[in-house]
């Protein structure tokens, strides 16, 4: 990347007006002026041109070791089948052990475990039913009726007597005022064209899975990244730990130095005054330390929903998660076009105009065809027989006049749709902004991390240095402590330096949608599609 001084020797035209001169402290990038004499061109910003250090290997905690890529989170991490399950005895909340997990299976439980996620998945199986639903609409209806009725009413008896007043004769037929009716319809209907009210809806639907698909992929990234960080969290408090252990373990022995030197008669009762306020203060980090460590495990296993007997460390080492290979410009495009959030809206969009298509043809004619097939049997006394009868034909249906309804939904899915475009925008901005701000920081933290590396070193030697001259008697405890403090101080700057960096490659990668591990969310979608 170039140096802030690469432009300083560029000519310049001189403005007629005064301006004042930057603090002495500031050294801003020299703006070059675009070779067309419009808008000057920025400073490159490619982080491809920073080189990566070398580090050292940072030691894991006790007892903690690496897990080969790939192997499966233990079974016992899987939390209870019942969600409103909750402990009453002690035991039942009283931690039994501490399990290592890489990252990798840390993301894999919370993916599998987390309950928003699952509402996510139910919220998407629904919607597909209603899909199917939907598209029963491209279907005709076959509709089946049959009855059977028994009938003794009253006219059939006074038509009966009438008979006999006038005929004077009866008959087995007209002495019988029941009878018994058996009617059988089988009719089919279906809407030829119903001007975009079957489309429109189907569309809606279609559009309504699309939306809660793309939200399962933006949940997914947001899990991913809220469980990274709350990892790096756990990393960052062991190496807390580990630097204040250090830490202790220099302050002892300036304290033996001192000691040492006391009964040599070379050394003061204030310098081991001195060694022993050092080893208290750093006694005092380290027990902060390490209940920083047991709070950043706990909200791990929180975030991971694990069952409530089990804790959680970090099995990976500190070190650098990656290189980001992409300039800015390319991951701002990228990011564009992967994230789900924009797809979210542009398909809010079209449901919208769906909607509106559908509510505008219930103003407008619908035509349907239909036939029908009728089976009659009525039996009086013994006569009777079974007879059939088809149907057929068109059918135009208008609806004139509904107070204006069907244009103010269309009106509302206007308005549905010019907001969706409005938060488009709005998001198209956001996801910009989030990614400069990762880049910028992932550029930051890798030079951090080479300064911190040098500075290290550095460190490192004037310890030894001190404590040689310390003890030769030519330095004094103030310069050994000094130099304590500036190695602890070193150690934790590098750490900070690279788990800011990994930070960042994580919020850029979730910034492009998790650029390039998207294997799980295709395989989460695949699963609910099957």
């Amino acid at each position: 990347m170039p140096s802030e001084t690469d432009g300083a020797t560029d000519s310049v035209e001189e403005s007629d007006e005064t301006t004042e001169e930057a603090p002495a402290s500031v050294s801003p990038t020299p703006v070059k002026p675009s070779s067309d004499g419009g808008m000057p061109a920025p400073p490159d910003n490619d982080i491809t041109d920073i080189p990566v250090p070398d580090l050292p290997t940072f030691p894991q905690p006790p007892g903690v070791t690496s897990i080969p890529e790939g192997e499966p989170p233990p079974p016992y991490m899987e939390p209870h089948p019942n969600p409103l399950r909750f402990p009453t005895e002690t035991e039942e909340v009283e931690i039994l052990g501490i399990q290592p997990i890489s990252l990798e299976q840390a993301i894999e439980l919370a993916v599998r475990n987390n309950l928003d996620l699952e509402e996510s998945r139910l919220a998407l199986d629904s919607s597909r039913a209603s899909l199917r639903e939907a598209q029963g609409l491209l279907f005709p209806q076959l509709d089946l009726s049959s009855n059977l009725t028994w009938n003794d009413s009253a006219s059939s008896r006074i038509s009966i007597e009438r008979q006999q007043e006038i005929l004077g004769a009866t008959t087995a037929l007209q002495t019988d005022s029941t009878s018994l009716t058996w009617d059988s319809t089988l009719q089919l209907n279906y809407d030829v064209y119903t001007f975009g009210l079957r489309s429109g809806q189907i569309g809606a639907a279609e559009g309504t899975v699309r939306v809660n698909e793309l939200d399962i992929e933006r949940q997914v990234e947001d899990i991913r990244l809220q469980v990274t960080e709350a990892y790096y969290d756990v990393q960052q408090s062991d190496m807390d730990v580990r630097i204040a252990q250090s830490a202790v373990q220099n302050s002892q022995q300036s304290l033996e130095d001192a000691q040492a030197l006391e009964e040599a008669g070379v050394g003061t009762q204030f310098d081991v005054l001195r060694a022993e306020v050092q080893l208290a203060n750093d006694q005092q980090q380290l027990t902060q330390a390490l209940s920083n460590q047991q709070v950043t495990r706990r909200a791990l296993a929180q975030v991971l929903n694990l069952p409530q007997s089990v804790n959680v460390a970090a099995a990976d080492p500190v070190e650098l998660e990656g290189v980001w290979e992409m300039t800015l410009e390319e991951s701002i495009v990228l990011a564009l076009h992967h994230r789900a959030e924009l797809e979210q809206q542009l398909v809010q969009r079209e449901i919208s105009d769906d909607r509106r298509r559908a509510a505008l043809a219930q103003t407008l004619p619908q035509f349907s065809i239909f036939g029908s097939v009728n089976l009659l049997d009525i039996s009086e006394d013994d006569v009777g027989g079974l007879t059939e009868g088809y149907a057929a034909g068109a059918r135009l249906q208008w609806r004139l006049f509904n107070g204006g309804a069907s244009y103010a939904a269309a009106r509302r899915e206007e308005i549905n749709r010019e907001t969706a475009e409005v938060r488009f925008a709005n998001l198209r901005n956001q996801v910009r902004l989030e990614v400069e701000r990762a880049y910028y920081q992932l550029e930051a933290s890798l030079q951090n991390v080479q300064t911190a590396r040098t500075a290290l070193t550095l460190a490192e030697e004037s310890l030894e240095l001190a404590r040689l001259r310390f003890r030769a008697g030519v330095g004094t405890q103030t310069d050994v402590i000094q130099a304590q403090d500036d190695l602890t101080q070193a150690q934790g700057n590098l750490v900070d330096a690279v788990i800011s960096y990994n930070r960042a490659l994580a919020q850029i990668r979730r910034a492009v949608s998790n650029y390039p591990f998207t294997d799980e969310i295709d395989r989460l979608l695949s699963e609910e599609s099957s």
